[in-house]
């Protein structure tokens, strides 16, 4: 059943996906530099909207997919704006 092989995936997956959280959260705190902040909350970001997409597969709950994607556009949008506020120095418009 799809459901075994969600829970073999989690047991597997879910050790690494903590690892990289806490080098994530590392590099986000000490980051020498915006981009590396940034690039940390990204890698983040997208590793939750990943997890979201197989809890959901999990829980059989169709509502954490556009939660998934929201959050994903959302991460997007800030980069885009952190890259024209790097560009240019200046917030807004």
């Amino acid at each position: 059943m799809i459901e075994e092989e969600v829970i073999h995936f989690l047991i597997v997956v879910f050790p690494i996906y903590m690892a990289a959280f806490t080098l994530y959260a590392v590099r986000a705190v000490k980051g020498p530099t915006i981009p590396d902040i940034v690039l940390a909350l990204d890698a983040m970001t997208y590793d939750l909207a990943a997890f979201l997409a197989v809890l959901a597969i999990f829980f059989r709950s169709p509502i954490l997919i556009p939660t998934a994607i929201v959050l994903a556009l959302w991460v997007y949008a800030l980069d885009i704006y952190v890259a024209k506020y790097l560009e240019s120095k200046e917030m807004g418009g």
